[in-house]
């Protein structure tokens, strides 16, 4: 009885995994990761198109940069998980096509960052507007969607680390084919029959911290935000650089299969490089001075409509206004006489 109850109070003490990652709504598959990066999305864009109007822009003006800045951020990053991760796809035995699979998980935030800022460039071009300022408007709402993500991550049983004795530590268990239980099968469409734990678990759930360290940094985004009236994509830079921070020391707990540099883990390098990169872009960005007018924010075509507006209200406010001087005038000499 005692060894029941001791198994019992370890099992309580760590975090068990979903059995599975993809459920059916008849031949249509829900997936649990596309679902969480959708979530992350509209999240991203609603938030930003909050602070955008706070700081003075246009309704609607995230939304539309959205257009071009998603798909391009999508591709960077599946682009950047096929490169540096090449050997899951080509190779003997490999499916080409199935880098294609951008719903099966597999995507990185770096290529998403850089090809979604060239998206993102695009649209402020079209709409006359400063990239910089933008990015400041998003930056909580990107870390946050990425956040978001990382419940995908626990959802198909990836991304976590070495094997762990704390009390939060992952329970890790055996997928098989849903089709055929006698087939493992770890990767997201795998389901959990008998949740027979794997030879490691429990393990560290480094995908957790990523997302505690991720909204850690949204708030101090905000709150620096706040404090310091941040402009000139210095916002942007801090949350670069307090991400890359979290991710170099997250990183390096990580045990699934990557690409090695040196040997240490690619990402590792890359976060050291941004990070250091983000942190100059803070320290010189100070020289353009404060935040932004609101001005500025407004675009081509939104200016011209205010400028629009204006004209027409000059223009018919016009007569009145000269009916209501003639009247002053008159009441002058009136009270004189």
């Amino acid at each position: 009885m005692a060894r029941v109850n001791s198994a019992s109070a370890v099992f309580l003490a760590t975090i068990p995994s979903p059995e599975r990652g993809v459920w059916y709504l008849g031949p249509i598959p829900i997936r649990a990761y596309a679902l969480c990066i959708i979530a992350g999305i509209i999240l991203a864009i609603w938030w930003g198109e909050r602070r955008w109007v706070q700081r003075g822009g246009a309704k609607n003006t995230v939304v539309d940069i959205a257009i071009f800045a998603v798909p391009f951020g999508l591709v960077g990053g599946r682009l950047y998980h096929v490169i540096t991760d090449w050997w899951r796809y080509f190779g003997p035995g490999k499916n080409p096509v199935q880098a294609l699979f951008i719903w099966d998980g597999g995507l990185g935030i770096w290529g998403a960052i850089a090809l979604g800022g060239v998206g993102a460039w695009i649209g402020c071009r079209r709409k006359g507007i400063p990239l910089p300022a933008m990015a400041d408007a998003i930056a909580p709402g990107i870390v946050t969607a990425q956040a978001i993500g990382r419940i995908g991550n626990y959802f198909n049983q990836e991304l976590y680390g070495a094997h762990t004795t704390l009390p939060w530590g992952l329970e890790i268990y055996q997928r098989f084919d849903p089709n055929n239980p006698s087939i493992p099968d770890q990767g997201p469409t795998g389901v959990a029959f008998g949740h027979i734990p794997l030879q490691d678990s429990p393990v560290h759930p480094t995908f957790l911290y990523e997302l505690l360290w991720n909204l850690a940094i949204a708030g101090l985004v905000v709150w620096a935000d706040r404090r310091f009236k941040l402009g000139h994509g210095r916002a942007f830079a801090l949350y670069v650089a307090g991400y890359t921070l979290g991710r170099f020391w997250i990183e390096l707990m990580r045990t699934d299969d990557a690409t090695h540099v040196l040997g240490v883990r690619v990402n590792v390098w890359v976060a050291l490089l941004v990070c250091a990169s983000a942190v100059a872009y803070i320290v010189l960005a100070r020289r353009r001075g404060p935040r932004e007018t609101p001005e500025s924010l407004r675009g081509k075509q939104d200016s011209a409509e205010a400028t629009t507006s204006d004209e027409a209200d000059d223009s018919g406010s016009s007569e009145p206004k000269a009916a209501v001087s003639t009247q002053d005038e008159s009441s002058t000499e009136r009270k004189t006489e």
